[in-house]
């Protein structure tokens, strides 16, 4: 605008020099636009950004605050932290919205990557989910050791359940205990809350009903106080995987890559892993998540994985 504005002001006074001078006024040619190209953040001193798409679960249990600080000091980096369903972390990887993913749904995982949505993809860390409910335990599910038919009893009972019902990795397994049960959960007793973990976690509690957990959300709770227990694991279906997973840059010009890059390479390895396998020791005796990346399985003489 102020190119324009002395533009104009630079031909009306040659214009009125000339009048004054006896020749014929020559319009003047307008200013030459030249485009400004656009400011790289970190360029004006700025730390550069990260977006992380992740699920509701590692912010809830504490994860990401305990690890994240490090990864920021460590690269002169902020991180922008998205925490929702997984299925929704994902879409925003789809929509180019986020530089890197962590994730707990693997068969939506590969999907992704199959599709060519995302660049790379390793494997980070496990826990497992855990059925819990009112201490009372209406449907009498203690102590099993089978999912579905701990699901199949609740159905029976009509006992209330929250579901998380948002899509998210929680939400998958869920549904995929249902279906080994042969079971389509419907009625009033079923409760679809589309709500993270921890909400869902708080609803069930308050309605003294029955939910599926990951256990590190769950288990965070319970420091500020809950009535739900648990009272199903150890069944080889809730076994919880979680991956990282860098945005295709195709995605757009926006997408930092080589810092997606950086931050797996980070996630994965030896030192960063060792952080994971220690957070919740303190708290719980046990950790909350169990290191599971190659560089660390390949640090403890473990058998590689082969993806």
């Amino acid at each position: 605008m102020k190119e324009k504005l002395f533009g104009l002001m630079y031909g009306l006074v040659l214009a009125f020099m000339l009048a004054g001078c006896g020749g014929a006024a020559t319009p003047a040619e307008p200013p030459v636009e030249t485009a400004v190209p656009p400011t790289n953040a970190a360029a004006g001193g700025e730390r550069p950004r990260l977006i992380l798409a992740t699920t509701t679960s590692t912010e809830n249990s504490g994860l990401l605050a305990e690890i994240l600080p490090v990864f920021q000091d460590e690269y002169n980096v902020d991180v922008d932290v998205v925490a929702v369903g997984t299925g929704q972390a994902l879409q925003l990887g789809v929509d180019g919205n986020a530089d890197v993913l962590l994730v707990h749904a693997r068969a939506q995982e590969d999907a992704f990557m199959a599709n060519g949505d995302g660049s790379r993809r390793e494997d980070v860390m496990y826990n497992d989910f855990v059925i819990v409910g009112p201490e009372a335990d209406p449907a009498g599910i203690a102590g099993m050791t089978d999912a579905a038919a701990a699901f199949t009893r609740i159905a029976e009972a009509e006992a209330p359940f929250v579901s998380r019902g948002d899509e998210s990795g929680t939400h998958t397994k869920e549904k995929a205990i249902w279906e080994t049960a042969g079971i389509e959960p419907a009625g009033d007793w079923y409760i679809s809350a589309g709500q993270g973990m921890g909400a869902v976690l708080t609803m069930a509690d308050e309605e003294q009903a029955y939910t599926l957990s990951d256990r590190a959300t769950y288990l965070a709770r319970t420091l500020e106080g809950t009535d739900l227990v648990i009272l199903v694991e150890g069944d080889p279906l809730l076994f919880n995987p979680y991956g990282v997973i860098a945005v295709n840059p195709n995605k757009g010009a926006h997408i930092q890559a080589d810092l997606a890059n950086q931050f797996i390479d980070w996630l994965i390895s030896v030192p960063t892993q060792e952080l994971i396998g220690s957070f919740g020791m303190e708290a719980f005796g046990s950790p909350l998540f169990v290191p599971d990346s190659n560089p660390w399985r390949e640090s403890q003489g473990m058998e590689l994985h082969s993806s």
